[in-house]
C-alpha cells in the first residue's frame, strides 16, 4: 500500500464536507441580497369605515337621585357612603349633622309641655270660678226664697215694712239673674280660654311633629338596590375646573343632588363634541365603546340623540361651544359602572368595494405617496393614490390590485441599516 494514495472508501466523506459548507454560504450570499426580513401587509378589498372617536364617559340610563332635604336650615354632610358601594334598599347612603335640629326639637318640646300645662290650669280655673259662682246662686236663690216668704207677711205689717220686704224680694231676684248670668259666662269664658290654649298646644305640636320630621329627612336611605355614586358638588369647584364630587364634611344646601342609585341594567356614554362634528352626525349612526377599565371588551353601540343646542364649556379659556352626544350602548358587562371613562368610535362614511391598506404601509418619497409591492424576495417602489384614512387603514384609489403584499416598514431604510 502506497503512504501518498487516499483510500476509496474516504472520498465520499471529504467531498461532503467541501460541498456542505459551500452550499451554505452560497445560499446565504442569496437570501442575504433581499435584506433583512421586511413585515407585509395583504392588499384587500373592503369597506372603508371613516370615524370620529370622541372620550366621555359611562352614565346610567335611568338613575333615583338621592337629594338633601328642602327646609331643614344648615346641611352638613357628616356620613357619605362612598362612591361604588352596592346597597340594599332602605340602606343609609348619607347623613347631615342633626344638632341643631334636635335643640329646635327640644325648644319645641318646652313649648308643648307648657302649653299642655296652661290648659291644665285654666281648666283649673275654671272649675274654681264655676263653683264660685255656683255657690253665689245658691246663696242668691236662698235671698229670694226668704224675700218671698217675708212678702206673704205683708197684710199683718204696716205698708212701709211691705214695700220694703217687696223691694228686697225684687233685689234678691234680680242678684240670683246675675248670679245665673254670671255661671253662664264663666263657663264660656273658662271655654274660650281652654281652646285658645288648645291651639296653642296644636301649634306645638305641628312644631314637634316637623322637628321630628326634618331630623328624619336627615338621614337619606337608598330607594332601591344598586350602586352608589356620589355626585359633584358645584359650590366646590374653582372657575373652569370641574367640580370635586360631594364628600363628608361638606355643606349642601337645601334640595342638592347628593348622590345617584343608577339603574345598571342599560347603560350609555356621554360626551361633548364640537361644532364642526355636529353636522357629521346623526342618530341612528353606529358606533362602538371601549370602557378604560375593561380594556379586553368592545361594545357595540348608536347614537341615540344629540343635542340640539350647543352649550359653553368653561373647563378652557375663551370657552367653546360644544354639543351633547347620547350613545346607546347594546349590551353592558358586569365590571362597567357609572362614571367609568370611555372612547367612542363613530362611523360617519362608509366606502364599499375599497382596496384598503394599513397606513403603515404608505411612504412619503420626494412628495410622492408611494408603497413597497413585495416581488419575489425584493420590493418594488410604487406610486400610489390615496383617498381617505381612519385611524388604521388607507384606502387606496390607483396603484395597487387585491392580494398584492406591500411591507409595512420601508425596505430601503432596512437595507441602510443594514
Amino acid at each position: 500500500m502506497s503512504l501518498g494514495r487516499t483510500p476509496k472508501s474516504k472520498m465520499p466523506l471529504i467531498a461532503a464536507a467541501v460541498v456542505i459548507p459551500a452550499a451554505i454560504f452560497i445560499f446565504a450570499k442569496t437570501t442575504g441580497a433581499a435584506g433583512p426580513a421586511v413585515p407585509t401587509a395583504e392588499v384587500k378589498t373592503g369597506d372603508f369605515v371613516e370615524y370620529l372617536q370622541v372620550r366621555g364617559e359611562i352614565r346610567a340610563r335611568r338613575s333615583k337621585i338621592i337629594n338633601a332635604p328642602s327646609g331643614s336650615g344648615d346641611l352638613q354632610l357628616v356620613k357619605l357612603v362612598p362612591t361604588g358601594t352596592m346597597v340594599k334598599k332602605d340602606d343609609i347612603v348619607a347623613q347631615f349633622d342633626p344638632t341643631n335640629l334636635q335643640r329646635t326639637l327640644e325648644q319645641k318640646r318646652s313649648e308643648l309641655r307648657q302649653a299642655e300645662a296652661e290648659i291644665e290650669r285654666q281648666r283649673a280655673e275654671g272649675r274654681m270660678s264655676e263653683a264660685q259662682a255656683g255657690t253665689d246662686a245658691e246663696s242668691a236663690k236662698y235671698g229670694v226664697q226668704r224675700a218671698t216668704l217675708d212678702t206673704r207677711k205683708a197684710e199683718i205689717l204696716s205698708d212701709i215694712d211691705g214695700q220694703k220686704t217687696k223691694l228686697t224680694l225684687e233685689s234678691s231676684q234680680q242678684k240670683l239673674l246675675e248670679t245665673q248670668e254670671k255661671v253662664k259666662s264663666g263657663k264660656v269664658s273658662t271655654s274660650a280660654n281652654v281652646e285658645l290654649r288648645k291651639k296653642k298646644k296644636e301649634k306645638a305640636e305641628y312644631d314637634v311633629a316637623l322637628a321630628d320630621r326634618q331630623i328624619a329627612s336627615l338621614t337619606l336611605r337608598s330607594p332601591s338596590d344598586g350602586m352608589v355614586t356620589a355626585l359633584p358638588n358645584f359650590r366646590a369647584s374653582m372657575f373652569g375646573s370641574n367640580p370635586p364630587d360631594f364628600k363628608e364634611g361638606d355643606r349642601a344646601w337645601p334640595g342638592a343632588a347628593v348622590a345617584e342609585i343608577p339603574d345598571l341594567s342599560e347603560i350609555r356614554f356621554e360626551a361633548r363634541i364640537d361644532e364642526a362634528d355636529r353636522g357629521r352626525l346623526k342618530s341612528g349612526q353606529p358606533a362602538t365603546v371601549r370602557v378604560d377599565a375593561v380594556p379586553d371588551k368592545e361594545f357595540g353601540a348608536k347614537i341615540r340623540d344629540i343635542s340640539t343646542l350647543a352649550k359653553l364649556d368653561f373647563t378652557g379659556w375663551p370657552p367653546a361651544k360644544n354639543f351633547s352626544i347620547d350613545v346607546q350602548i347594546a349590551n353592558t358587562d358586569a365590571r362597567v359602572r357609572p362614571g367609568m371613562s370611555a372612547n367612542s368610535r363613530i362611523e360617519i362614511n362608509r366606502v364599499p368595494g375599497s382596496i384598503l391598506v394599513p397606513n403603515e404601509a404608505v411612504f412619503s418619497k420626494a412628495g410622492r405617496t408611494v408603497v413597497y409591492v413585495q416581488n419575489g424576495r425584493k420590493f418594488e417602489e410604487r406610486q400610489v393614490t390615496i383617498g381617505r384614512r381612519n385611524s388604521s387603514e388607507a384606502q387606496v384609489l390607483s396603484g395597487l390590485k387585491a392580494g398584492e403584499k406591500v411591507a409595512t416598514k420601508d425596505p430601503t431604510e432596512l437595507e441602510e441599516k443594514k
